[in-house]
């Protein structure tokens, strides 16, 4: 479901074949997620790029990993939005709460 590498020490996850992020999926992907930031000063990226659509129930999943990242001294990024689903976070003004990048590599480099 998810796929992960490791770039300059930062994990960077995406998604494999799925372009939706739904009530279906929501809750494994979470669990993956979180898994990422077990130890504590984890620097994960979720690259978004070929998702197209996210209900609530994945936009939850983002709000949890946020938190999970907040209290283990991590470090959450998103990158990659397509311009439909960015308009979402605008309007859930959640733009405000997370760093979203147009690229994986302006993401990366935000880290420096």
């Amino acid at each position: 479901m998810l796929k992960s590498e490791k770039i300059n020490n930062i994990t960077v996850v995406s998604f494999d074949i799925i372009t939706r992020l739904n009530a279906v999926i929501a809750e494994p992907v979470k669990e993956e997620l979180k898994s990422y930031l077990n130890e504590p000063n984890a620097r994960l990226i979720l690259n978004l790029e070929g998702v197209k659509f996210i209900d609530s129930t994945g936009f939850s999943v983002f709000l949890s990993i946020k938190k999970v990242a907040s209290n283990n001294n991590s470090i959450f990024k998103i990158c990659n939005v397509s311009p439909d689903i960015m308009k979402l976070f605008d309007l859930l003004q959640l733009n405000y709460v997370f760093e979203i990048f147009s690229s994986l590599d302006e993401c990366l480099k935000s880290f420096k």
